[in-house]
């Protein structure tokens, strides 16, 4: 219980501190943050749907905060060539170029944070939650989304 109890406050404390320092000042939230920065990592137009897949957020929330997006010229949507009923979502000029901006501001709040950590202590905490991703219970839970 302990573990998972530290593994909680540690995550909403660091998702708290980004969003409040880094994205909130933008006129974003952690969730829009998380779709913008999977369209700039995938440099391509992508499905509303693989971006809910991607950011790990369910399909309606991507839908509704993709208006909130779109409205502030961050993306563009349009309704995909290979099936009709999707729609494509691609970052646009401003959206890349704010994205770039705070993706330096978000690394370095992740640089800080990270500095209360050894080198080696960083690797040994990174292997163990990817070990703990890597398991059983993690895999039924991500197919549940």
């Amino acid at each position: 219980m302990r573990l998972v109890l530290s593994l909680y406050r540690a995550s909403n404390a660091l998702v708290y501190d980004l969003e409040s320092a880094v994205h909130r000042p933008r006129g974003w939230s952690w969730p829009g943050f998380r779709v913008l920065f999977v369209l700039w990592t995938t440099g391509e137009p992508l499905e509303a749907s693989r971006v809910a897949q991607l950011s790990g957020m369910s399909r309606a929330a991507v839908s509704a905060l993709v208006n909130t997006l779109v409205r502030d010229g961050l993306v563009s949507r349009r309704t995909a060539e290979r099936d009709r009923r999707a729609v494509e979502l691609t970052l646009t000029p401003t959206g890349e170029h704010a994205l770039t901006e705070a993706f330096t501001a978000h690394h370095e709040r992740e640089r800080s944070w990270a500095s209360a950590l050894t080198t080696e202590e960083a690797a040994t905490l990174t292997g163990l939650l990817q070990k703990l991703m890597a398991g059983d219970v993690a895999a039924a839970a991500n197919r549940r989304r």
